[in-house]
């Protein structure tokens, strides 16, 4: 169990935190892409505005909090044993590179496995949403703590996203079994927006086939201090999965969400079934 943070030193994480995201903000709408390259294979790409965002999100931290690590996307880092922020410049690059406007920003703080500090940001929204651990949630000056909500996923909208360029084990068994029950699907080409979405009461919930905390750490602590079920593979409620995907549902739905989910990973991969 890491040490809590004290007050003083969270208060400037979420400081650092929405300042960083305001120059994200500034840089995504501003910047021209430059040139448009590839990283690991054709699909994956990176363009000036992901580089300068990070670098950027960099130079704040290492000026207000010097003593913290940063893990990025695009210069990636390692953690360490006190505070490690994690950054995804530009969730939804090949959004950015083609033009639609559907990406964000994801930077979060954590200690260990233990989250503290998020912001998700949407440039072309102009939208932060932001919390602290065990503080809440807030879009914009707005807090978001969340009720139940309804009883069924039939008629509400569940997000979901690729695993990069193709489906993920399962999710396409998924997707089916909600079509089943009349709840509509959305899949829009940023995981970090996506899961984020629950947290500002806009979805039933998301699920994300496998977790990387550049990307889904900030979204997740969203979603848990909003009021959400925020769980593993497992059924865990847990923010930061080691291995696997996430899920965040209001908690009306995350059973009969929770249950959709497993029975789509068992059936893609029964090897998993007789452990869940």
């Amino acid at each position: 169990m890491t040490e809590p943070m004290a007050a003083a030193d969270l208060e400037r994480s979420i400081n650092t935190a929405r300042r960083a995201a305001d120059e994200a903000i500034r840089i995504t709408r501003e910047m021209p892409l430059g040139e448009i390259r590839t990283k690991k294979h054709a699909a994956d790409v990176v363009t000036a505005v992901d580089t300068a965002v990070e670098r950027a999100v960099r130079a704040i931290v290492a000026e207000e909090l010097p003593d913290h690590v940063v893990v990025g996307e695009e210069y990636g880092g390692t953690a360490g044993d006190g505070p490690t922020w994690y950054c995804d410049p530009v969730d939804g690059t090949t959004n950015l590179a083609a033009g639609i406007p559907w990406t964000s920003f994801s930077l979060s703080m954590a200690i260990g496995d233990r989250p503290l500090v998020a912001v998700v940001a949407d440039p072309w929204r102009r939208e932060v949403l932001s919390a602290v651990a065990g503080r809440g949630t807030f879009l914009g000056d707005t807090p978001m703590r969340l009720d139940a909500g309804p009883e069924t996923l039939t008629g509400g909208v569940v997000g979901s996203e690729w695993a990069g360029y193709q489906p993920w084990p399962g999710m396409d068994g998924l997707l089916a079994a909600l079509a089943e029950r009349l709840c509509t699907t959305r899949v829009m080409g940023s995981g970090t927006l996506t899961l984020a979405q629950p947290s500002a009461g806009r979805t039933s919930g998301a699920v994300i086939g496998e977790f990387h905390p550049e990307d889904h750490l900030a979204a997740a602590l969203l979603c848990q201090e909003a009021g959400l079920a925020v769980l593993d593979e497992s059924g865990a409620q847990n923010p930061f999965p080691a291995a696997g995907g996430i899920m965040v549902a209001r908690r009306g739905v995350a059973d009969e969400l929770y249950a959709l989910w497993t029975e789509a990973l068992s059936i893609f991969l029964p090897s998993t079934k007789a452990s869940r």
